[in-house]
């Protein structure tokens, strides 16, 4: 038999020499631990998770020391008194026996922290709704290279390098999560290998000789695959398993797409390209019933009406669990960013009119048609430590290792792994969600939110003159404060306990009787010389990382009197002490100015709602280039804009006293 020879034929030599290449390209590209896998740390991931210290219990005395203090900026003297009595009578009568009780529970409970499992249940037992009160935002620099902020390009690359990352931590080759005093020594495969020549179960302490501070990291396992679940009196939270498809949100409409395939892998780029292509070319109109709109509502009322949408169909209830199974979530929105005004983008990211996202996701990425890309999660799984890894992983992958670009093709075949995930609607459900839209329309039209962004002053030049930037920053916050209504209130700023085993955050009170002192002093008709006011504002950056040190090692008090009021909850016996039926005790828990920050290169800003209606949301942000926040209120109860203004007042008096020679 004659044997083809295929050379003879030139066109069919070049097509069968082209679909080679493109296939072995395929399969060389697909399966590649190079495309596969974001990192191949040569230490396990959770290498250091046996060997974390647990969570302390601090000393009753020492937490109702540091309580006082908090309060002494914030009470008359009168009312000080009231306080300070009713702490020395929980000392002298029942609070050591709330003690013993926590402390016999984390006995039997090694596994975890003593503040775990009762700070969870805070979260998941709140029936308010999520947007607003809890879920917050981190927003995303653009990709330098403007034709990479085409929105499928950018919501391609998203999904590959979220992929990258959570295949990493799955197969535990993700570097562990590790605070390094000095990165350039410790932040190396040499350093990671010296530590594995010891156990794991004393590894933490190994690498604490070389000033490096793994971190907790159980929580990463809450990022992918899961949400949070509306029951009547408490929520849960779901995780599943051996999922290969995303939720893409557009246009209010819910699609499933597999992303990886039939093996785990990632599919190739050209193929997710594609598919963000074909989705968005369905032209489908806007979805008249955004079951999304649910989301919104009071937990407890999102409870019954998901109950009788699952009850409608079995399509329905199949369609929720594609939904709640999805690896995370995707919205592609209709917006774009105005750089010179970023509060509607950044309004419409933290709490948009609900139509085009899903509140209970435990992650949420969303992009606009700009290329603007934020994330919102849902908050009691987790907290900012590990959401910002996250964020930071995906934000260099995307910047330095692009696998989708600019001449990235369509390829065909994409169809079957996009499906549209629809519902049955009643009128009952109709009318569920007419209510949810009306009610949370309301909501965030009573809403304001302002910008402010600082270029006189960043982090250089706090280094410069040698003063902590985030003091500066918190100095600020009160200042402005006081400069609106001539008082002085709770204040949280938010500390991480990750260095403990399920660590999650202790409260700094950065309001204290030395920030009062300098603001009484900057703002009294007997202004002080700017070098007494300098040293003034010395002992109120001693005293900020004094208190910010205590929290980070789990020695705050905001924490501790929970467990005590939760456990004296737990017996019915919380109106035997006065500690907890004190006026004061109430007060210093409204927290009327909220804040939180997170560092990285990649944040353009980071916000969140109001935690009471006569409070104020700050999130703030302290780069090389610039100060900035976003700050949120109610425009019933408080004047947004003035506080900024006020804000920005404080910060150029700051700046006047620091510069002073």
């Amino acid at each position: 038999m004659k044997v083809l020879n295929i050379n003879q034929f030139p066109l069919i030599r070049n097509r069968f020499d082209a679909q080679c290449f493109n296939f072995v390209r395929y399969l060389s590209q697909n399966n590649s631990d190079d495309y596969q896998f974001l990192q191949k740390s040569n230490m396990p991931t959770y290498y250091f998770q046996k060997s974390l210290p647990r969570l302390p219990i601090p000393k009753i005395e020492k937490t109702l020391e540091r309580y006082l203090a908090a309060q002494r900026p914030l009470l008359s003297d009168e009312e000080y008194k009231f306080t300070e009595a009713a702490c020395t009578k929980f000392v002298k009568s029942g609070g050591w026996e709330l003690q013993a009780m926590i402390k016999e529970k984390d006995k039997v409970n090694k596994h975890t922290s003593y503040i775990s499992e009762p700070w969870s249940t805070i979260y998941l037992k709140d029936r308010s709704p999520l947007p607003v009160n809890y879920n917050p935002l981190l927003l995303m620099k653009h990709d330098t290279r403007p034709e990479y902020n085409d929105q499928a390009i950018r919501a391609s690359n998203v999904i590959i390098s979220s992929m990258r990352f959570m295949k990493s931590l799955n197969d535990q080759i993700l570097v562990p999560e590790i605070f390094h005093m000095d990165a350039s020594k410790t932040d190396t495969d040499a350093f990671r290998s010296k530590i594995m020549k010891f156990p794991s179960f004393i590894a933490t302490y190994a690498a604490y000789f070389y000033k490096a501070y793994p971190l907790d990291m159980v929580q990463y396992q809450g990022l992918f695959a899961a949400t949070r679940i509306p029951k009547r009196d408490k929520d849960v939270i779901e995780r599943f398993k051996n999922v290969k498809h995303v939720l893409i949100m557009k246009d209010g409409h819910f699609y499933a797409v597999e992303v990886l395939d039939e093996n785990g892998n990632i599919r190739n780029p050209e193929f997710i390209y594609s598919q963000i292509k074909y989705l968005m070319s369905m032209n489908v109109p806007e979805n008249e019933d955004p079951i999304a709109a649910l989301t919104t509502q009071n937990r407890r009322l999102w409870a019954a009406a998901r109950n009788h949408l699952v009850s409608i169909s079995s399509k329905n209830a199949d369609s929720m669990k594609l939904i709640d199974s999805a690896l995370f979530c995707l919205n592609l929105d209709n917006t774009t960013l105005n750089e010179n005004d970023p509060v509607p983008t950044i309004r419409s990211f933290l709490f948009d009119e609900c139509k085009n996202r899903w509140y209970d996701k435990s992650l949420s990425v969303i992009v606009d048609k700009s290329g603007t890309t934020g994330i919102n999660f849902e908050h009691s799984w987790g907290d900012g430590v590990c959401v910002l890894r996250y964020f930071n992983e995906i934000y260099k992958d995307m910047q330095n290792k692009p696998f989708v670009t600019p001449k990235t093709e369509y390829v065909q075949g994409v169809e079957s792994s996009v499906r549209m995930i629809k519902f049955d609607i009643d009128a009952q459900a109709k009318s569920d969600i007419d209510a949810a839209l009306t009610a949370h329309k309301e909501v965030i039209n009573s809403i304001d939110m302002n910008f402010l962004k600082y270029s006189k002053l960043n982090k250089v030049q706090c280094k410069k003159y040698k003063v902590s930037p985030d003091s500066i920053m918190q100095l600020s916050f009160q200042l402005g404060y006081f400069k609106q209504y001539r008082k002085f209130v709770a204040t949280y700023e938010s500390c991480s306990t990750s260095a403990f085993r399920h660590g999650r955050t202790e409260t700094m009170r950065p309001c204290t009787s030395e920030t009062k002192a300098f603001i009484e002093a900057i703002e009294g008709k007997n202004r002080p010389s700017n070098k007494e006011l300098r040293e003034m504002i010395d002992r109120c950056s001693t005293k900020h990382f004094k208190l910010t040190k205590e929290a980070a090692m789990a020695q705050g008090f905001d924490r501790h009197l929970f467990a005590l009021k939760t456990a004296a909850e737990r017996i019915r016996i919380i109106d035997d002490f006065d500690l907890f039926k004190d006026p004061a005790y109430t007060r210093i828990n409204q927290n009327i100015l909220s804040t939180s920050t997170l560092t990285s290169n990649g944040l353009l800003a980071g916000g969140f709602g109001p935690v009471v209606k006569n409070g104020y949301g700050i999130g703030y942000n302290i780069s090389d280039e610039l100060l900035g926040c976003v700050v949120s209120n109610y425009k019933s109860e408080t004047n947004g804009k003035e506080y900024v203004d006020l804000l920005e007042q404080s910060y150029d008096d700051l700046l006047n006293v620091i510069q002073a020679k």
